[in-house]
């Protein structure tokens, strides 16, 4: 079964959080959300997450994809989180997914997993960071194995190509389908 980690920090993107991982859930895929420390997450509107399991335990896995979601100072934990970073730089390296949504593509940044890709992200998160990443504009990038996206608006699209890169463009039409777009 394909297998998607996504570690929540404190002060992650609720709406971000919740939609990629219902609508991957609704695929058939399964996904462990994990947080950066044992207990439960405050979100950046004030919602309270309950991970699956803390981000050490989960590390313990092999995973076909790693989804940040943004979200402010989440995504900073994130970037400052080396555990974060050698995972991400641990699944590149194996040819495998990673992903980020809103102001979370600066711990891909970190990982320097954008260098000479296209991306995007929320306005002003990595359009001004150096290197040779190529900002976009676009709702959605997907640049061989690294997929960034711009934000809370974005949420559903985002999370629908991620059903389609692991399962499918008839998977993604059928969740799809049934969230009446």
């Amino acid at each position: 079964m394909t297998k998607v980690l996504i570690p929540l920090a404190q002060g992650c993107e609720e709406l971000e959080a919740v939609t990629v991982i219902d609508i991957l859930r609704r695929a058939g895929i399964q996904v462990i959300t994990a947080g950066l420390e044992p207990g439960p997450v405050r979100a950046s509107r004030g919602t309270v997450l309950v991970p699956d399991t803390t981000l050490d335990e989960a590390l313990r896995n092999a995973f076909d994809m790693i989804v940040l979601p943004g979200g402010m100072p989440g995504s900073e934990h994130l970037k400052n989180d080396s555990r974060v970073i050698s995972a991400l730089q641990e699944q590149a390296a194996a040819g495998k997914y990673t992903a980020a949504i809103c102001a979370a593509p600066m711990a891909l940044h970190a990982a320097g997993l954008l260098e000479g890709k296209r991306a995007t992200s929320f306005p002003g998160v990595i359009d001004d960071l150096p290197g040779t990443h190529h900002y976009s504009d676009e709702r959605v990038v997907v640049d061989g194995r690294v997929v960034t996206s711009k934000g809370p608006g974005t949420a559903m699209d985002f999370a629908l190509t991620l059903v389609e890169l692991l399962a499918g463009k008839t998977k993604r039409d059928v969740v799809e389908s049934e969230l009446q777009r």
